[in-house]
């Protein structure tokens, strides 16, 4: 549609080039005649500058006969708007102002040239080239062909149609064009409309503000209607682009609305939206649009619905009817800035007619207000009007005896931007004034002068425009020249007596700091559902913490299904896609929505296992102290000084200690628990074993020397000798340890191997072979000790110990080998649990084998204890 448009302008400006060409060609060289003339409403007033303005005044235009068999006559508009006039007047009494103000383009003085535009293009388009080439009949050209052009800048044009195909033309002539009404986002390109700028915000900042407050109540799932026009295509598609980035939700539907009145275009549209599950309806159209889709909808009975109004009508008065506000009702609009013009009303209550010149086109507007106020005509009226009984106007009527809009300056928006947009070209034009020659924006630093200013120097001065308008609003443009954008929000509030007022509820700007940003006071909406809160409009429930999204296939996004997260991850925010990892140390609570730090497991003081194991350590301890005390206190006597005394305390002493150190494997891992735990295990028992390898040794030894010729092996084993063997077959433990702890020492780890939910404190060995080598040292010499008691097995009974070795060996050889492949497969603290429990069985063991017969001679047979006894016993047998 653009290309075609941009090429019938183009072509349209050339036609208009060539025919004034020829024409000047046919008269004299130094004049050229204007062939024909536009009639069009306008106002005039004389300045040294003069400003251009293209209003809609009237809503219709009535076209000629086009057959071309006579000359075509003018076209007309009819259908007075006077909101339209009041823009007028509005810019007339910025004039006005500007021209009072000493200190704003000081003795200077300011003229305008304001148009209607009939809310046609091609009016519009004409009062444009009108505005450009001036209405003069003949010109006279002079040698150096200099000057200004009859206007330096244009406030205008209220659509953006109009605004598209004018600004395309004066850009290639880099005239300024300030619009007040003109919101489609495609103006804001800078290399197809370089001179266009406007004080309203446009179509983008919109469709961000109605994006914010779709995020505030949060609704997420909301249909669209648009206008079939530039407006409305622009406005889709920076929804859909702006609201995909945004995340904040997405379109049940999107349907355009026909121009005309098209009764199964309506209706499909409706069944569309009731078959939706969006609640929130968001339209970029305009009054006559909606005013036909309303009447389907009115048929159709749908109520229950959130409408969203853009500024084309938020402020609609034909809407706000009793028959329809039971569906419009409560709706949310954004609207136009709402400023105050302090002076206005009392200027428009100036206005007057002008008699003398009521006929004439450029001077029948106000009359033509005056006509539709008073509903009289002037003179001489129509045949058809006195025939009627119709009034004569006087020009003496009184405004303020009439109800009218005209008046009603409580509620200016698009009049309010009429007025920044003239001051934003006088401030530009004060600042041509103030430039100071050598120190200019232009070559060679000269500046612009009133009387030869091109308009493409205005340009210049108004993108650097900055003031602020007595209400505190400041005006600027932004590269793009777009103002500062911001919004009202309102609210169609149904009174109980069946009038409709609309109420400012917030505003949506971008500020300086905090970027965009929406007010709003919800306290104050009027909401028209039977709940009276805001509807819920939504196209999947969020998914609650713990579980994540899936889409639905060949859905919008917004359509999903909420699936639990897998053990160990969680989300903690609402409709994500994935779930998050938990840390090592920490797992997913039972609602997958939180980390949680892991159970530890370790074989502990507290659990029943734990306890047992602590009392049995201890319990063992005890035994060996108690024995250690009867062998203390009957140490004289023959049972316990057989067979070396000294051995007995010594190994009941490192019984004790293999006691002992069973209570390092219990509790939580640490460095120096876990470096001594195998330590104090290896030393202990190689203790015991040594002691108990010396005594197999010595009962040998006694009983060869027993022999003829055997008394030399006495002298091997003697005291120091055992407790020298002894030394050494426990310090070869020690350097074993040593070498251990110093190669590859063991360390406390956390395992998280073993379960997912629980982190199982361990001691790892470090070096396997370390640990290897010391338990095959304890089994070695536990084997030789076996091997020389069963050797001597069949001595004398009275002082052979050799078959409690045998069987306390077996008992220790049984729990060690049984052990091995029980530790290996068992996880966690039952490995502590069985390494403890073998250790704890082997000390029994080995405490109950050797010492439980003659603990039980020395208190219960006593008289068995005798050097008498024990040797008859052995003569006997």
């Amino acid at each position: 549609m653009w290309p075609i448009l941009h090429t019938s302008l183009l072509m349209l400006v050339l036609f208009e080039y060539a025919f004034s060409s020829t024409a000047s060609s046919s008269h004299f060289s130094s004049t050229c005649e204007l062939q024909g003339q536009f009639h069009l409403n306008g106002m005039h007033k004389a300045g040294d500058v003069v400003l251009g303005g293209l209003f809609q005044i009237h809503f219709f235009t009535t076209f000629p006969d086009l057959s071309f068999t006579s000359k075509p006559q003018q076209l007309t508009c009819n259908g007075f708007d006077v909101l339209g006039f009041r823009q007028v007047q509005t810019m007339t009494f910025a004039i006005d102002e500007i021209n009072r103000n000493v200190n704003l383009l000081p003795n200077v003085t300011l003229g305008y040239s304001l148009f209607d535009n009939c809310l046609t293009l091609g009016v519009g388009f004409r009062a444009a080239l009108a505005l450009l080439n001036g209405q003069e009949e003949q010109i006279t050209l002079n040698k150096t062909c200099v000057g200004s052009p009859p206007i330096v800048g244009i406030v205008g044009d209220s659509s953006s149609r109009s605004s598209i195909a004018i600004s395309s033309v004066l850009g290639l002539y880099r005239v300024p064009m300030v619009s007040y009404f003109a919101t489609c986002s495609c103006l804001s390109d800078r290399q197809k409309f370089p001179s266009f700028f406007r004080t309203i915000p446009s179509d983008a900042f919109q469709v961000r503000a109605m994006i914010q407050i779709l995020k505030h109540f949060g609704w997420t799932w909301a249909g669209l209607l648009i206008s079939d026009d530039d407006y409305g295509l622009n406005a889709a598609r920076s929804f859909q682009t702006d609201l995909s980035l945004s995340g904040a939700g997405c379109l049940a539907y999107l349907e355009v609305l026909p121009w005309e009145k098209d009764t199964t275009e309506l209706k499909r549209i409706v069944d569309v939206m009731k078959k939706s599950t969006a609640r929130v309806v968001i339209v970029f159209a305009h009054e006559n649009q909606i005013i036909n889709f309303m009447e389907e909808v009115v048929r159709q009975n749908m109520t229950g619905l959130q409408w969203m109004a853009s500024e084309a009508w938020t402020a609609s008065a034909v809407l706000q009817t009793p028959h329809l506000m039971p569906y419009l009702g409560g709706t949310l609009g954004i609207a136009i800035r709402q400023g105050e013009i302090p002076g206005l009303k009392d200027f428009l209550l100036q206005t007057r007619p002008d008699l003398l010149h009521n006929n004439s086109y450029e001077n029948s507007i106000v009359n033509q207000f005056w006509e539709f106020t008073f509903q009289c005509r002037f003179a001489p009226p129509s045949l058809d009007w006195v025939e009627a009984g119709g009034t004569l106007c006087t020009g003496e009527e009184d405004l303020e005896a009439v109800e009218t809009e005209f008046l009603d300056v409580s509620n200016l928006r698009a009049d309010y931007n009429v007025y920044k947009a003239v001051y934003a070209l006088a401030y530009a034009l004060n600042d041509v004034l103030r430039c100071e020659q050598g120190r200019g924006p232009f070559s060679e630093h000269t500046c612009a002068t009133l009387q030869t200013l091109q308009p493409w120097q205005l340009v210049y001065y108004l993108e650097k425009v900055n003031f602020t308008t007595s209400f505190g609003d400041r005006v600027s443009f932004d590269a793009k020249g777009d103002a500062l954008p911001i919004y009202d929000v309102m609210n169609w509030l149904w009174l109980p007596d069946g009038r409709t007022e609309i109420q400012n509820v917030g505003e949506v700007k971008i500020s300086e700091f905090k970027g965009e940003e929406l007010i709003i006071d919800e306290d104050k909406i009027f909401w028209n559902l039977e709940s009276k809160k805001p509807p819920h409009s939504v196209c999947s429930e969020n998914c609650l913490p713990g579980t994540r999204m899936v889409r639905r296939k060949g859905e919008p996004e917004c359509c999903f299904d909420c699936i639990p997260c897998s053990e160990g991850k969680i989300i903690n925010i609402t409709n994500s896609l994935e779930c998050i990892s938990c840390p090592e140390d920490f797992w997913s609570s039972p609602q997958r929505d939180y980390c949680v730090p892991k159970k530890t497991e370790f074989l502990s003081y507290q659990e029943p296992l734990g306890i047992c194991l602590t009392a049995a350590s201890l319990l063992g301890t005890c035994i060996c102290a108690v024995v250690l005390g009867i062998f203390t206190y009957h140490r004289r006597t023959p049972i316990v000084r057989a067979n070396n005394s000294e051995l007995s305390f010594q190994l009941l002493v490192s019984l004790k200690l293999c006691f002992l150190c069973s209570l390092l494997f219990i509790g939580r891992p640490r460095l120096w628990t876990c470096q001594l735990r195998h330590a104090a295990f290896g030393i202990s028992f190689v203790l015991c074993v040594s002691c108990i390898l010396v005594k197999t040794m010595v009962v040998l030894a006694v009983f060869k020397s027993s022999k003829p010729g055997g008394g030399a092996n006495l002298k091997w084993f003697g005291a120091m000798q055992q407790r020298g063997t002894v030394l050494v077959l426990t310090s070869i433990q020690a350097a074993i340890c040593t070498a251990w702890l110093v190669s590859s020492s063991p360390t406390p780890f956390k395992n998280t191997q073993y379960y997912d939910d629980k982190i199982v404190y361990e001691c790892v060995v470090g070096s396997t072979i370390g640990f290897a080598v010391l338990l095959g040292y304890i089994g070695l010499l536990a084997l030789l000790s076996f091997l020389l008691a069963f050797m001597g097995r069949n001595l004398p009974d009275n002082f052979n110990e050799a078959k409690l070795i045998i069987f306390s060996m077996l008992i220790f050889c049984a729990v060690w080998v049984a052990f091995v492949p029980v530790y290996i497969s068992s996880p966690g603290k039952y490995a502590d649990a069985v390494e403890v429990f073998a250790i704890l069985a082997s000390s029994f063991g080995l405490l109950l084998a050797l010492f439980g017969p003659k603990c039980y001679i020395i208190l219960l047979r006593p008289e068995r204890n005798t050097k008498k006894a024990i040797m008859g016993r052995g003569i006997k047998s």
